[in-house]
């Protein structure tokens, strides 16, 4: 998939405007503006897959009933953003703020929309924390374990069903995030991509796409995320589709929140 496409999109949850702007109006119309803002600028040599990426388990400050800091999306909305994915001919993947969860038990939560073909998971690790800590409150982290473990199981997913290639996507602000990110293998039917998330100026976005591509293992595509309010705060400007291209190794995945 990867080789042919780079996925190129937006993020958030219906409604909140603040996570992202896949939130705000209708579904049709942020496709169609992915399509319009960004199929030239990022497509040159390689067509764009206009990508949504929707928050399916959203992290909270508090524990609620479970204790897990987390509730899972209703499986009408994630419905309705299948369905747009598949009308639009684009790629749906469902994005997980874990809380004190672990990762691929919501990930299997997603079974009944990860069997279709054009739908599959972002981890967001900053949001993963664990017993005593709360989300907001300290970083979150992960381990390349613990990634491997969500990737083998996709892997046979897709050998069960017969699909096609999916993608899983793990975001990262800093080298911490990750522990032993070696431990996350390759695996058949799974596009791996590391979205290096930091936040800030073209210097310091580049600074840490330098050192967070530097620890990435081979087999794994890199990927970039801007934000629109957080980048430019300070009268700096949004990076521009050709500087980011100019980064190496070129991103695979560009998603603007």
């Amino acid at each position: 998939m990867l080789g042919k496409r780079r996925l190129v999109g937006y993020c958030g949850y219906p409604g909140a405007r603040g996570q992202g702007r896949l939130g705000i109006g209708s579904l049709d119309d942020r496709v169609a503006e992915i399509e319009k803002r960004y199929a030239n600028s990022y497509g040159k040599g390689r067509p764009i897959l206009p990508t949504l990426e929707l928050i399916a388990t959203t992290v909270h400050p508090v524990s609620g009933r479970d204790g897990t800091f987390r509730t899972r999306t209703d499986p009408k909305i994630i419905e309705r953003h299948v369905k747009a994915a598949e009308h639009h001919e684009s790629y749906l993947l469902l994005n997980i703020q874990p809380g004190r969860a672990n990762f691929l038990d919501e990930v299997k939560a997603l079974e009944p929309w990860l069997v279709r073909p054009d739908v599959g998971v972002a981890l967001d690790p900053e949001w993963a924390v664990k017993k005593g800590q709360v989300p907001g409150r300290v970083f979150g982290s992960t381990s390349g374990k613990e990634l491997d473990g969500v990737a083998r199981w996709l892997s046979d997913l897709v050998a069960k069903h017969h699909l096609p290639q999916k993608v899983m996507v793990y975001h990262q602000l800093h080298l911490d995030i990750v522990a032993k990110e070696s431990a996350l293998r390759e695996h058949p039917g799974v596009a791996l991509i590391k979205s290096v998330d930091g936040i800030g100026s073209r210097s310091a976005k580049t600074d840490t796409w330098t050192k967070l591509a530097k620890a990435a293992p081979d087999h794994v595509a890199m990927g970039f995320k801007l934000f629109y309010d957080e980048d430019t705060a300070g009268g700096h400007d949004l990076m521009s589709p050709s500087q980011v291209l100019a980064l190496r190794p070129r991103p695979d995945y560009v998603m603007y929140e």
